[in-house]
């Protein structure tokens, strides 16, 4: 008997102790100061947005937290108040202990190479060369012309942006992507830390409880007084009316164009309320009210007809001009050959009086430059 007891007080012992560790094991939970200095630090402290194991995430630098933290009313107090941070050191102690207890955690900073950018950028060329293909597809005849143009321009413009010096380039900065720190500590400097954390707003709180108070009030119903429940009655079978009208519009769109369709071995096309089914606004689901479109072999023969006479007119303003230049030219050369040679002489001569009268202009100045005049004996002499 007297083992037994022996046995169930060690087992007992044993008990508390587990419970005892099992208590000290237990994560100490953060602070009021914790959680409002983290509220502070979302709210001064700039982030930036990044993708950490494919999931867009915010991040901060260590230094600019605890700058930061050090122009605030906790760093320098009031008079008669207490300071909570003597110096940078009880900062960094302080967010260590918040990153203990998970509102960050520290990451690490990873250039991305250009072998990765280029991989990118030829996947997305590859999408949009995909896209600007199916959409060429889908195209109509007559829009062949500006899709030309469009292209053209295109091209133009991605010369334009090759043609940018590689100075830009350079001055652009190197994206980075993040990467999980093997030493989870906080460290005053450079380093990135992102954002676990995340308070809810208030306005989630606010619509959460209207939210609840609505069904609520809803479960009342049978509660609420007889003018009420009438006029949500009302309510009611107006919105039931209104849906069952929109269905059948959607219905009678569709028999009209079907039976148009058939009718005409489907030459016309005649919708009702075409972007009633689109997605679009309330107001433009009902404009415009009808849309109508002709396709059969005719439109397509007037559309080449209407491209040749185009073509033959832009030919035709080209032949004129080009006689026209031929008939200018021709006049030039006969009005030259049916001059008088009288008229010849006459011009040769202005020619040499008015080369005569420049040189004797340049005989009468000096050797320096300056101009002098001719004066009579008989002024020298008075």
């Amino acid at each position: 008997m007297m083992q037994l007891v022996v046995d169930k007080m060690a087992e007992k012992r044993k008990g508390k102790r587990r419970k005892e560790e099992f208590v000290l094991e237990e994560p100490e939970k953060p602070t009021r100061e914790e959680y409002a200095v983290a509220k502070w630090l979302r709210k001064h402290v700039p982030t930036k947005k990044t993708k950490f194991l494919n999931h867009n995430v915010e991040y901060f630098t260590a230094v600019k937290a605890v700058d930061a933290l050090m122009e605030t009313p906790w760093a320098n107090p009031k008079e008669g108040d207490e300071t909570f941070f003597t110096s940078r050191a009880d900062i960094v102690e302080f967010l260590d202990r918040m990153l203990r207890h998970k509102f960050f955690h520290r990451a690490k900073k990873v250039p991305v190479s250009e072998q990765e950018l280029k991989a990118k950028l030829k996947k997305k060329e590859k999408e949009r060369k995909r896209e600007a293909g199916e959409e060429k597809r889908k195209k109509d005849e007559d829009k062949g012309d500006a899709d030309a143009e469009s292209s053209h321009a295109e091209g133009e413009k991605k010369d334009d942006k090759q043609m940018v010096p590689s100075e830009d380039k350079e001055k652009k900065k190197r994206k980075i992507r993040l990467e999980m720190h093997l030493d989870q500590l906080f460290v005053d400097g450079l380093d990135a830390y992102v954002w676990i954390y995340d308070p809810i707003p208030v306005y989630y709180w606010f619509f959460g409880t209207l939210l609840v108070l609505g069904a609520i009030a809803i479960c009342l119903f049978p509660l609420w007084p007889p003018s009420v429940r009438k006029g949500v009655y009302h309510l009611s079978i107006g919105a039931a009316g209104f849906l069952i009208f929109i269905i059948a519009l959607a219905v009678v769109r569709l028999v009209v164009f079907c039976v148009l369709w058939a009718l005409t071995f489907g030459k016309h096309h005649f919708w009702l309320f075409p972007n009633l089914t689109e997605d679009v606004g309330f107001l433009a689901s009902f404009w415009p009210i009808y849309q109508y479109e002709y396709k059969g072999q005719n439109t397509e023969e007037m559309k080449k007809s209407t491209r040749k006479k185009k073509k033959e007119k832009d030919s035709d303003n080209e032949e004129e001009n080009l006689e026209g230049d031929l008939a200018e030219r021709e006049d030039a050369n006969r009005t030259e050959d049916e001059r008088p040679p009288d008229a010849e002489e006459k011009a040769e001569e202005e020619k040499d009086t008015d080369n005569s009268e420049s040189e004797s202009e340049s005989s009468q100045k000096s050797q320096t430059g300056k101009d002098f005049e001719m004066v009579e004996r008989e002024e020298v002499e008075s």
